[in-house]
């Protein structure tokens, strides 16, 4: 049995109701690329029980300690049910993109069995009428929870599940495995153990805190950085309703190379960014809600060393970008996004990147577990803005991949939603068809994002105008001003 760091647990400790902490991928293949043309339901569950010895996520489950004096523990599971786990399910005709984007909604929306190995999947049929799409394509949304894996993780298990051609590849015999199991009273054990190291650590912790917070008074002295300390409270602030909306607006790879290649020293992730905030600004003006200052990102860095680079679970840490969403120009904002992340990358390094990896792990599970879970039963998980969205770099495949032999052709990605932040964004590279793809997924809470097509618009009209601004190409949009209004 393996026990949760932390940070593993903390997305345990988080999950309430109407707000579960999974992440979610959704794969699009065109099966006319397998033998036979097509991809029937039982290659899928046989592939996956060839398969699931190369990850753990498949064959474990959360074992919780008694009265949650510690954090949770992995426990193997010895007859995994695999065909329990995947769901066969198709579109109603027409079958087009909005209503794939419903229901990826609505399966994304539902916690996974906590009694069970934390993965789902789901086969979808019926997708004929999807945006440029062939005949006959297929879906594939595969959901596991935070606790076993992040991004970085995410995308060392997608690569497990696919090949490089059309031919399945042999993935070996599982080997041998002792299948080790705790008693309450082991747990109960090591848990006392666990506890009484926690002083200690917490007193590292805090003599550390002290070179910290003289690496952070030297960078604001010498101006190498700059904290954002007033945080604008948005639509995307408040209580989580249970609902949720999806949808992902894909980009050429090499347009956006070519945007930040106009600002010297910016970045993939910063042209990225600048089209967040601009499309940001063009939803939150048809609102009348748009902040007169700026809006501010929280963006997960994976901060596992070079030795921990194989690792699985979650190793994260967080900071925080200006948006500069109060900058109309394009171009000057993208400029100011890449000098706001250069600044927060220097007050990252400053605090210490692993500084929230190792607050988690100081604290008690149970603690940690009352802590979260009284704060969002009393509201004050809404009291205070720590940042209005989530965006997050997740690189996916630079190869073209194959699932029982049918061609990924298309695809988006689902982040879990955290207390009074209500929007989560996923910035996707990857290559499809041997072409650069990037693209923006978010999910959001549906209270606050009713629209989630006029939003996608504003994403689209958002790169439109800092294409224009960079390499001066105009390209036609569907949003048409900042101050339209949607019914």
């Amino acid at each position: 049995m393996q026990q949760l760091s932390g940070q593993d647990a903390m997305f345990i400790h988080t999950e309430t109701a109407g707000m579960p902490q999974h992440i979610g991928i959704m794969s699009i293949y065109d099966q006319s690329t397998a033998p036979d043309g097509i991809v029937r339901f039982k290659q899928i569950l046989q592939l996956l029980e060839s398969r699931s010895h190369l990850s753990p996520i498949f064959n474990r489950r959360l074992r919780k300690v008694p009265m949650g004096l510690d954090q949770p523990y992995w426990e193997d599971v010895e007859h995994p049910d695999i065909e329990a786990h995947v769901h066969h399910i198709a579109l109603p005709k027409p079958g087009d993109w909005r209503q794939l984007c419903i229901l990826a909604s609505r399966i994304h929306a539902r916690p996974l069995d906590m009694s069970k190995p934390l993965w789902e999947m789901y086969v979808i049929e019926g997708l004929d009428s999807v945006r440029n799409l062939p005949k006959g394509c297929f879906a594939v949304i595969s959901k596991v929870h935070h606790a076993a894996m992040d991004g970085a993780t995410g995308a060392r298990f997608i690569p497990l599940l696919h090949d490089l051609s059309p031919d399945i590849a042999d993935p070996g015999y599982a080997s041998t495995k002792v299948i080790q199991k705790y008693t309450d009273g082991q747990m109960l054990s090591k848990a006392l153990f666990n506890n009484l190291k926690k002083p200690m650590q917490a007193v590292n912790l805090i003599g550390s805190a002290f070179p910290t917070w003289r690496r952070i008074r030297r960078g604001k002295k010498e101006q190498d950085f700059a904290t954002l300390e007033d945080k604008q409270k948005t639509i995307f602030q408040g209580k989580i309703s249970p609902h949720r909306v999806c949808d992902s607006v894909p980009f050429a790879f090499e347009d956006v190379r070519a945007i930040k290649n106009t600002v010297a020293g910016a970045t993939i992730n910063d042209a990225m960014l600048c089209i967040v905030s601009g499309g940001l600004r063009k939803y939150l003006a048809a609102k009348n809600a748009l902040p007169e200052k700026t809006l501010v990102s929280g963006c997960p860095i994976d901060v596992r060393s070079d030795k921990e680079h194989s690792s699985g679970g979650n190793m994260v840490g967080f900071m925080t970008v200006s948006l500069h969403s109060n900058i109309e120009d394009p171009k000057l904002r993208l400029k100011a996004i890449h000098d706001a992340s250069m600044s927060s990358k220097a007050y990252a390094d400053a605090l210490g990147p692993r500084m929230a990896v190792d607050v988690t792990n100081v604290l008690p599970g149970g603690m940690l577990s009352l802590a979260l879970r009284a704060a969002s039963a009393t509201g004050l998980t809404e009291a205070a803005v720590i940042f209005n969205t989530v965006v997050t770099n997740v690189p996916g495949p630079t190869q073209q991949l194959y699932f029982c032999g049918a061609k990924m052709v298309d695809g988006m990605n689902f982040g879990p939603l955290l207390p009074n932040v209500g929007l989560f964004q996923i910035i996707y590279s990857s290559v499809l068809n041997k072409v650069g793809t990037i693209s923006i997924s978010f999910t959001a809470c549906r209270k606050m994002l009713p629209d989630p097509e006029f939003y996608s618009e504003c994403l689209q009209a958002s790169f439109d105008e800092l294409k224009a601004a960079c390499l001066g190409e105009t390209s036609p949009s569907n949003t048409t001003s900042e101050a339209q209004t949607t019914s």
